[in-house]
Order: C-alpha cells, then sequence, then structure tokens
C-alpha cells in the first residue's frame, strides 16, 4: 500500500526542482518562464517534490517547443490512469518567444536547458528556461576559479 501524504507534504508554491549545473555546464544568454502542459498526476506528483530536469533540455516539434527528458515520477496513490515518467512536455510561451527561441536553436552550439522548476503565485507549474551554449572545459575551470576566489575573499574581509 502506497505511504499516505499528509496536506503539510504538498508544494503549493516555490520550487520543486532546480539545475545548478546548468549554469556551470553552459552559458546562459536568455532566460523565459514558460508554462507546461501537465496531466493531473504529473502536477500531484511535482507538488510532493518528485522531479528531476537536470538531464533535460528543449526540442522543436512542428513548430513548437517541447522540453524532453524531463524526469517526473510517478505518483503513488494514482487510480487507474498514469503517466509516462519521461516524456515530452510541451512549453507554453508566446508567439514571438518561440520564434525567437527557434531562430536561436537554429544556430549552431545553441541549446534550449531546464533551469528551474517551480510553481508560481497562482499555483501553476512553471519552467524557467534558457538559451545556452556550452562551455569549453578551460571555461569551466576559470568559472570554479573566480568561485574559489570570491569564496577566499568573503572569508579573508570576515576576519
Amino acid at each position: 500500500m502506497a505511504k499516505k501524504s499528509k496536506k503539510s507534504d504538498f508544494i503549493s508554491t516555490g520550487t520543486v526542482a532546480e539545475n545548478h549545473r546548468a549554469r556551470f555546464d553552459y552559458n546562459i544568454s536568455d532566460t523565459y518562464t514558460a508554462g507546461l502542459v501537465l496531466t493531473g498526476t504529473e502536477v500531484k506528483s511535482l507538488r510532493l517534490g518528485h522531479a528531476n530536469i537536470r538531464d533535460a533540455y528543449g526540442i522543436i516539434e512542428k513548430d513548437e517547443l517541447y522540453m524532453s527528458n524531463m524526469f517526473i515520477a510517478a505518483y503513488d496513490n494514482q487510480g487507474y490512469a498514469s503517466h509516462a515518467e519521461r516524456r515530452n512536455r510541451k512549453l507554453l510561451l508566446n508567439h514571438k518567444e518561440i520564434i525567437k527561441i527557434m531562430n536561436a536553436l537554429s544556430r549552431k552550439g545553441s541549446t534550449l536547458v531546464a533551469l528551474k522548476l517551480f510553481f508560481d503565485n497562482n499555483g501553476r507549474a512553471k519552467l524557467l528556461i534558457g538559451l545556452g551554449t556550452g562551455k569549453k572545459l578551460y571555461d569551466k575551470r576559470e568559472t570554479a576559479k573566480e568561485r574559489d576566489w570570491n569564496r577566499e575573499k568573503a572569508r579573508i574581509m570576515a576576519h
């Protein structure tokens, strides 16, 4: 029997999942907030915080944007219907934003990366997505070096 979840376990507003690795691996140029087309069990699973967007990326199908490889776990207390955990989920954006993103994705080296999955103040699931280009290894080393220096500088200033 599935574990009963309490009302206090649900996330009504705030962050569900965040991709901390994205800003390290990619130079993010533009960010957009997109709605998602979800089923009922997916929303219930998200409210419990059962999602992973680390491997998610954007794809174009029939002049629409989809988020592929985004993991939303199956809902434990489901009835007869469930959802596929890693299916393509449609992104809801304005037409101008979709055209702008599709033009950017047509350039070599560009990708659409999921940055943060959250519920807004109205209780709707939103996805913060970013247009980025992949960093080279030396860029990643420079980022790590700069982060360590800032941490050390903060320690020195504290004492």
